[in-house]
């Protein structure tokens, strides 16, 4: 699979005119979307693994897609940015001035695990809550972090959360496990919120991975 952006231009967009190069471009985003969903599938993972992967394949899309926009605007096209990517944009400007953020999962029965990580000018705090954990507290305590603020910030970046829906539901499930993320800014930027239930987006594990979810010990219940 061709893994050069200039390689790509080289093949498929040198020469070409504004009109040819929006078509690649609309082309490009509906293959983004196409892998998301591939990636957002109940089953996905449990089938035979392809080469390369549809993560692989994503990244490279996206490097496609941001050489079509800059042959666009070199073949003397003003690119007008839809707004989901404006939603991103402005996502990621902030992302400096994250301020909070809580992500919850569990579900009815078991209760939910609430994960807030606090960031001021240099620190960042993570602290865990259990919903149903009330002997002595349900407060499951604050935990060491695996890296840095700046190095949170950056895996924040690498997420493209911006680029998230609002909720992600699968309605062939009634019970099973639901979750939330909010995200919480000390600019004007007004909170970001989504969450699921038994359906997540495209990199799900690895926001789970930075917000150190598998870094808990569950407790259990007093008797």
């Amino acid at each position: 699979m061709m893994i050069s952006p200039e390689g790509y231009y080289e093949e498929y967009l040198k020469g070409k005119n504004e009109k040819q190069i929006m078509k690649a471009i609309r082309g490009l985003k509906q293959k983004m979307g196409r892998l998301k969903s591939i990636m957002e599938g109940p089953d996905y993972g449990s089938e035979a693994i392809i080469m390369p992967s549809e993560s692989t394949m994503l990244l490279c899309t996206r490097m496609y897609l941001d050489r079509a926009k800059q042959a666009f605007v070199e073949a003397g096209g003003k690119y007008l940015p839809s707004k989901a990517e404006i939603k991103a944009v402005l996502f990621d400007k902030s992302i400096p001035s994250i301020s909070k953020v809580v992500f919850s999962l569990g579900d009815f029965f078991g209760g939910y695990e609430t994960h807030t990580i606090t960031l001021d000018e240099e620190r960042l705090r993570f602290d865990v809550e259990h919903s149903i954990i009330l002997k002595p507290s349900n407060i499951l305590g604050v935990l060491d972090y695996p890296c840095d603020k700046e190095e949170f910030l950056d895996g924040i970046r690498d997420l493209r959360i911006g680029e998230w829906r609002s909720n992600y539901m699968n309605h062939d499930v009634l019970d099973g496990t639901q979750w939330e993320l909010t995200i919480y800014f000390s600019d004007k930027h007004k909170p970001f919120k989504t969450g699921g239930s038994n359906a997540y987006p495209y990199n799900f594990h690895k926001l789970q991975e930075l917000l150190g979810v598998d870094l808990v010990e569950y407790c259990e219940d007093e008797e």
